[in-house]
């Protein structure tokens, strides 16, 4: 498998602390929790990704190989920061995953004209998160070959 052993960074933007240990839990549970960080807001996801104020130094703030981004967050939701991540050719070809609880017709539609990779409800189920975090897990860091930047 292509990225077999490769240190994984997922980096969730979440503002829930609930779904963010349901999301670690899930995680950890599959045993893809091993550099795994959050952020609170679409501000947070921007600065970490471009390494303003708290996220300056890459060994605490390692670019991500994967996002996984709420679409209903404060300050900055996730459909503006999607659309700065995307328009900013440094950023661009980080994967990123949508995981909310949006199920809209139109949130759907938007993310991917903006450039989203998937679009996942968000399940309320333990089991559920599970079983979505392992195909996550499957896909993308057993059978896609990401960029290395």
């Amino acid at each position: 498998m292509p990225n077999k052993g490769k240190s994984i960074t997922i980096l969730v933007a979440e503002d829930d602390e609930d779904d963010r240990l349901l999301m670690q839990d899930a995680l950890e549970e599959n045993r893809l929790a091993n550099d795994l960080h959050f952020v609170g807001d679409g501000v947070e996801l921007l600065d970490y990704l471009n390494r303003r104020g708290d996220y300056t130094d890459p060994k605490s703030s390692p670019r991500p190989s994967l996002i996984l981004l709420d679409l209903n967050m404060p300050r900055k939701d996730g459909r503006e920061a999607l659309k700065e991540i995307k328009a900013d050719p440094d950023l661009r070809q980080i994967p990123i995953v949508v995981l909310t609880t949006s199920k809209a017709e139109e949130d759907i539609l938007r993310t991917y004209d903006l450039g989203v990779s998937s679009f996942i409800a968000k399940p309320v189920v333990f089991d559920s998160m599970v079983q979505i975090m392992k195909m996550l897990g499957t896909y993308w860091f057993e059978i896609v070959e990401l960029p290395t930047k």
